[in-house]
């Protein structure tokens, strides 16, 4: 068996170091991931449980494609072993997982709403006129005559400077400096708004995580008996709060392995703290932790690798005797590479720009006309931003001359047809937005060339259109004088949109298509979770004479205003990070961890730029928990060489140098590039750079393997494939939430109960402690999920979990454990889902899903239902079969239990045939090989009123099907 594939000398010795602390200086392309790897199934294999390991990256997607991979070694290998066992995630992941997991010992109540960073902005932003009115506010954000959206992001990045820093509010509070005393209370203000929303934000997971553990050491105590191997990726980009937190959790066993290159540190503005990595071994004691280099480059040629190594080198990382980076020498591995220049630029010194655009236009046909470049997507384009004017036109320029670019952070959301046609649209149906504007405002110039956009697209094909026209008239009507309530908000009617063909052209397409054909359905997605956050943030179900006017003027005047200010990207996909058939335009922080066959670095003409405030400097020199470590006048240098450094190294093959070269200000190239600049031949320079020499990879895809939930995806896609679709490939936001909410509540509330029994309190599930820990989750429930119930309907299911306590009271001793999570990996997926355990006979145990809603007669002749009961019995099949395999226990029944049912048998039971597993599984497989190849047909699906008569995609399926 092989359990350790092809390693080089350095990577083993950092494998066989599994004890005791261990600083890994990773260079580019050196094979980090695939020794991470390793590193965790090597311990898993010596009998290592996988709860004991954590395993923190840097992003989302690094973490996916981490699992994956793990879990296909383990496969591969034929170990057993629980992934979802493992803390495995993202640091804010792993640190809300440790919240949730010890959440009574936090201010965290359940459903606490978690702001992501827009949400977190805009929380901001609508309290900001709470802030200004905090004394001293103007030394804090400066500049009065900066836009509202502007203040609020700044009085953000301070917020969260006070949280990762660890910054004690108190000492910010005794400041001499107005502006430090204003930051103390604009903290306290915001720290109470999110305690009385119960919200938390990125910034406030950590320092509730580090409260959770420096407060109670009994909760301490537990996770380091837990978790007892830590290996933390991207270490450079770490903040002071995060390393606390992981040099606290690890501080009992000090397995902790940290990898990292401070040569690619590139988020100070987000509190990352390069001191981390260059200091981590000043946490131990003397010669205790292991450093080990990895600087074989795998991806590179060597010339690529030569101009990064040079470029490093010319920087000056000492000051004052100290220094400020690892010496480290990249170098090649030992593999054929061809004979030619691998590093050129690509430029024009004409003083027109559209000749420099014409130049890349010229290089990128040349290399496709050769046969070099087989697919558009082997180029990435990288500059500093992707915003500025010159980018823009270059994007256009080359989509003009046939060469498609996929720009997604280039914040053009707004300028795309799909986007202005339906807030065109939108704009139509309600008459008196625009008279609540001022003619001097901004936002009304562009309102009106939405709709005017959509008048004239409409009156094109007025014949083709009428039903839409029709449609629009009766709205006006409706919206013009309000006389009921309605029974849908803002998303709802974006729904309603879809069914007509102006708007339904763009989502009738195949999902195998090209990611860049598909953009229009994806923004359109993107639109309707924009105004379904708007709808949650203000709590707004439908429309009513009462609040028509108020919500109409938020939306126009506030969030729009807000969102435009603040930039809006276009849809991102993790599976396919560069669109085949497209060349990929990004910004160098974009590119972070990825690597191109042809990189073409742009932003020439950058120069390093000054990254603190007068403000910043106070609050570090005298508020950080520890003395100022870089130089501050100097982290602007090394932040400037670290970004480039960063960009040139994505390179594969053809590492291109480009820009259009001028003279004065902004020169380009500037003059930190000018010798690199000068000394890099032309493309063109056919005695340095042989086209025919030339070899491309072809673009590595994305592994990732993808989860899915039984309820939520098998399920669901059984059910109809078009929501699967609509709300799990294309990213639509359901708005169709009654019914979930009464689930929701019922599952919790019974949850909140067998935590009480397995606690020994059985004593608390009493009338009034039940209804207690129910009107909670309601409330919860209804800020998280932006919907209500009826008080008779509340009542109806207060009533089935009382029932529900009287019916087991003399059997809350079976109960064996809450909510188990159970998952089955697989060569291409893995499912998820989670059980109650209660005991069976002759020491088996039996499985309960609860289910809301009317019991199913089984002996029902209604096919729908009898699929569902069918569904329903293999997904508690496969949990069983799971739940045996890895506790060993063997399960005799498997229940559904109906709450609601009150004259009889509440249960359904089905006996656990173990022998009909495979073709348990072998069914789901074959739904997920349908949902992998995109297949979404409608053919076999039979449509009914009951299932379709709430459905967000009814108006477009009548339309389509009917």
């Amino acid at each position: 068996m092989n359990i350790r594939p092809a390693l080089n000398s350095d990577q083993a010795k950092v494998l066989q170091q599994t004890e005791g602390p261990v600083l890994v200086i990773a260079g580019p392309g050196s094979g980090k991931t695939k020794m991470l790897v390793e590193r965790v199934v090597s311990l898993v294999n010596k009998g290592i449980s996988p709860e004991n390991i954590m395993v923190a990256t840097f992003t989302d997607k690094a973490a996916k494609e981490l699992i994956t991979r793990i879990s296909n070694r383990l496969l591969e290998l034929d170990i057993k072993a629980n992934l979802s066992e493992m803390y495995i995630g993202t640091l804010h992941s792993i640190f809300l997982r440790i919240l949730e997991e010890y959440k009574e010992y936090t201010r965290l109540k359940r459903n606490y709403r978690l702001f992501d960073q827009f949400e977190q902005a805009f929380f901001v932003y609508r309290h900001l006129t709470d802030f200004l009115n905090v004394d001293s506010i103007s030394e804090l954000i400066g500049d009065k005559n900066i836009s509202r959206w502007r203040k609020a992001e700044a009085i953000i990045n301070l917020l969260n400077v006070v949280s990762e820093e660890m910054l004690d509010v108190q000492k910010l509070k005794d400041s001499q400096h107005l502006s430090v005393r204003a930051l103390a209370d604009c903290y306290l203000l915001y720290q109470d708004i999110l305690s009385e929303e119960n919200a938390l934000d990125f910034s406030t997971i950590q320092s509730e995580t580090l409260q959770l553990l420096e407060k109670h050491p009994k909760v301490l105590d537990s996770i380091q008996e837990k978790i007892r191997y830590f290996m933390i990726d991207e270490y450079q980009d770490t903040n002071t709060v995060q390393e606390k937190i992981l040099l606290c959790l690890a501080s009992k066993h000090n397995n902790i392995c940290v990898v990292g290159d401070d040569d690619q540190g590139l988020y100070r503005f987000r509190g990352a703290t390069i001191r981390n990595i260059l200091e981590f071994a000043n946490n131990f004691s003397k010669g205790v932790c292991k450093t080990f280099y990895l600087q074989t480059n795998y991806r590179s040629h060597p010339q690529i690798i030569d101009f990064c190594n040079k470029w490093m080198r010319s920087q000056d990382w000492s000051y004052a005797g100290k220094e400020f980076r690892f010496h480290k020498t990249i170098v090649a591995c030992e593999r054929p590479f061809p004979a030619t220049a691998a590093v050129v630029k690509l430029s024009s010194d004409s003083s027109i720009e559209e000749d420099y655009f014409a130049e890349v236009l010229d290089f990128i046909n040349t290399l496709t006309a050769q046969g070099i470049v087989t697919n558009h997507n082997q180029i990435t384009f990288l500059f500093r931003s992707v915003k500025g004017s010159k980018v823009i036109e270059l994007a256009d320029y080359l989509e003009m001359h046939g060469v498609r670019v996929f720009s997604p952070r280039s914040e053009l959301f707004f300028a795309r047809e799909e986007i202005k046609l339906i807030m065109g649209c939108l704009i139509s149906i309600f008459p008196t937005v625009l008279d609540s504007i001022s003619e001097t405002n901004s936002m009304r110039d562009r309102y009106e060339s939405w709709q005017e956009f959509f008048r004239t697209t409409v009156e094109k094909d007025p014949q083709r259109n009428e039903r839409l026209i029709r449609w629009v008239i009766a709205c006006q009507k409706v919206h013009i004088s309000l006389a009921h309530n309605t029974n849908y908000a803002f998303t709802a009617l974006v729904y309603q949109m879809l069914q007509f063909p102006l708007f339904a052209r763009y989502i009738d397409i195949e999902l195998s298509a090209n990611k860049n054909d598909l953009r229009p359905a994806y923004n359109i997605g993107i639109l309707t979770t924009l105004l379904s956050k708007f709808e949650y943030l203000y709590n707004i179900t439908v429309l009513s004479a009462k609040n028509i006017d108020k919500i109409l003027y938020r939306l126009f005047n506030d969030y729009l205003r807000f969102v435009i200010d603040g930039g809006l990207g276009e849809f991102e996909d993790f599976d396919e990070t560069v669109p085949s058939g497209c060349v990929s335009f990004m910004t160098i922080h974009q590119s972070k961890g990825l690597e191109f066959p042809i990189t073409i670095v742009g932003s020439m003409n950058g120069v390093p730029r000054k990254n603190y405030s007068e403000l910043g400097e106070i609050i570090q020199r005298e508020h950080f928990q520890k003395p100022m470590y870089e130089p501050i006048e100097q982290t602007k240098y090394y932040d400037f060489a670290r970004l480039y450094y960063t960009a040139f190294s994505r390179a594969q093959n053809l590492l291109v140098l480009t820009g259009h070269e001028h003279t004065g200000a902004g020169s380009l190239p500037s003059k930190p590039f000018r010798t690199i600049w000068d000394q890099t031949p032309s493309w063109k320079d056919t005695s340095k750079f042989d086209l025919n020499q030339l070899t491309l990879a072809d673009v590595k895809p994305v592994n990732i393997k993808r989860e899915y939930s039984f309820t939520s995806h098998i399920l669901l896609y059984e059910s109809c494939p078009l929501q699967y679709k609509f709300y799990k490939e294309l990213e639509f936001a359901e708005v169709r939430t009654g019914g979930p909410l009464g689930g929701s509540l019922l599952h919790q509330t019974i949850e909140d109960i067998h935590r009480a029994v397995l606690r020994n309190e059985v004593n608390r599930l009493t009338d009034e402690n039940i209804t207690e820990w129910f009107n909670l989750n309601y409330r919860l429930l209804v800020k998280q999920m932006r919907s209500f119930l009826r008080e008779e309907q509340q009542q109806a299911i207060l009533k089935q979990i009382l029932r529900y306590r009287d019916n087991n009271a003399d059997k809350w001793h079976l109960i064996q454990e809450a909510e188990v999570d159970v998952s089955l990996v697989k060569d291409d997926y893995i499912l998820k889902g989670t059980i109650d355990l209660v005991k069976g006979e002759d020491d088996t145990v039996e499985l309960v899903d609860f289910k809301s809603g009317d019991k199913p007669d089984v002996n029902t002749r209604d096919e729908k239902k009898r699929q569902q009961l069918n569904q329903y019995r293999r997904q508690l099949e496969v949990y069983a079969h799971l739940i045996e395999q890895r506790t060993g226990a063997k399960v005799s029944k498997m229940h559904l239990y109906y709450p609601k049912e009150d004259d009889s048998n509440p249960r359904i039971t089905f006996p656990y045939r173990a022998h009909n597993i495979e073709e348990t599984i072998d069914s789901f497989e074959q739904v997920v090989r349908k949902i992998e190849r995109r297949d979404f047909s409608m053919e076999v699906i039979r449509r009914t009123e009951n299932q379709c008569k709430e459905c967000d995609m009814r108006f477009y399926c009548n339309n389509k099907y009917c």
